[in-house]
C-alpha cells in the first residue's frame, strides 16, 4: 500500500503532466473543489467531469478535486459548514454533537428538518467560495514551480 507521501507525489506528477496551460489545470481543480464542497457527495462525478469537459479545463483535476469530501472526511466537514451557518444565519438551534451523530445520509439529513438542510447546502456554499480561489492559486503557483524546475534540470541533462 503506498504511502500517504508516495500517493501525493503521484498526484502532484498528474498535475504537472497535463499537456494543459498551468491556469487550465489550476481551473480544474478549483472546479473540482468548488462541485466537492457545494454538491453532496455521490453526485459531484456527474456534474464536475462534464463541466470540466465543456469548459476545457483538467478533468483529473475536477475529479480529484471533488474528493475533499470523501467517505472519510464527510462525517467532519459536513457537520462542521451545517454547524456553523446554523449559528451564523439561524441563531444554533443545532448543536455540533447532534450533527456529528447524524448518518449523512438523504433521508438522515432530510428527518432533521428544513433548517438543517438549508444549513447544509449553504455551509457548502460557503466552504466552496472559500476554498475555490486557494486552489486555484495553490495548483498554479504549484503547476508552475513544478514545470520551471523540471525544464531546469532538463536543460542541465542536455549540458
Amino acid at each position: 500500500m503506498p504511502s500517504l507521501a508516495e500517493r501525493w507525489q503521484s498526484i502532484r506528477e498528474k498535475m504537472v503532466g497535463e499537456p494543459l496551460p498551468a491556469e487550465d489545470v489550476a481551473a480544474g481543480w478549483a472546479l473540482g473543489m468548488f462541485v466537492g464542497c457545494a454538491i453532496p457527495f455521490g453526485l459531484q462525478l456527474i456534474i464536475s467531469v462534464p463541466l470540466a469537459m465543456m469548459m476545457r479545463v483538467s478533468k483529473v483535476g475536477a475529479t480529484l478535486g471533488t474528493l475533499i469530501t470523501n467517505p472519510v472526511t464527510i462525517f467532519f466537514i459536513y457537520p462542521a459548514q451545517t454547524y456553523l451557518v446554523n449559528r451564523l444565519l439561524f441563531g444554533g438551534s443545532l448543536t455540533y454533537k447532534r450533527l456529528i451523530e447524524v448518518e449523512w445520509t438523504w433521508q438522515a439529513v432530510r428527518k432533521l428538518g428544513a433548517e438543517t438542510m438549508a444549513s447544509f447546502f449553504l455551509g457548502g456554499i460557503f466552504l466552496a467560495v472559500v476554498m475555490t480561489p486557494i486552489t486555484y492559486i495553490a495548483v498554479k503557483k504549484l503547476v508552475i514551480a513544478k514545470r520551471k524546475h523540471s525544464l531546469k534540470l532538463e536543460s542541465e541533462e542536455c549540458r
